[in-house]
């Protein structure tokens, strides 16, 4: 314990004795003599450093960051109204998309009513082609029908003759083959009818 005792007033007059060597030799700023000037200095110093801070460097930096906050709101403000014109155009986009599917269909509508209408009256002008057509040939059967007893008597008068003729070598008149043609005849009709 003495030693620790001996060792705290070594240690104090070591401190001591440096702190009163430096106020009398060397450090002026921990002599009372200069404390005045240094305060005045001290107040000059900052009282500057305070002025240039105030009056030139804050508003620079005041400046740029009003700039800065304008800027950005500006931006904001920018973007809001871009925004707007965007979904504006999007809706009109969207408008216009359906007005033209709208017209298309319409027009295709329109398209397929005319071309059905076009098919209709052609099948109709075919179908009244096809009636005519018909017709005439049912005319020209009917006709067919009515004359061919004639034609087929005709035929058979002339075939008859010409058999007559080769059998028996010598010509026949016509007017008995044509009676006997045409009483067969009318007996084959009276007995289909």
């Amino acid at each position: 314990m003495i030693k620790k005792v001996t060792l705290s007033i070594l240690y104090l007059q070591i401190f001591t004795s440096k702190s009163i060597g430096a106020e009398s030799g060397g450090m002026p700023q921990l002599d009372p003599e200069y404390w005045i000037s240094q305060i005045f200095w001290l107040v000059i110093t900052f009282g500057l450093l305070f002025v240039i801070l105030s009056k030139l460097i804050l508003p620079g930096i005041s400046k740029n960051l009003e700039n800065r906050k304008s800027q950005i709101v500006e931006n904001i403000e920018t973007a809001d109204k871009q925004r707007s014109e965007s979904d504006k155009l999007n809706k009109e986009y969207e408008k216009v998309i359906l007005e033209s599917r709208i017209k298309a269909k319409n027009i295709l509508k329109e398209a397929k009513k005319r071309l059905i209408e076009d098919i209709d009256k052609k099948r109709d002008i075919l179908e009244n082609e096809i009636d005519k057509e018909l017709k005439s040939a049912e005319k020209e059967i009917k006709s067919l029908i009515d004359k061919s007893p004639a034609k087929i008597n005709q035929i058979a008068i002339e075939t008859s003759s010409d058999l007559l003729k080769q059998l028996i070598g010598a010509e026949v008149n016509k007017s008995n083959i044509s009676a006997i043609v045409e009483d067969l005849s009318r007996k084959r009709n009276g007995q289909i009818s």
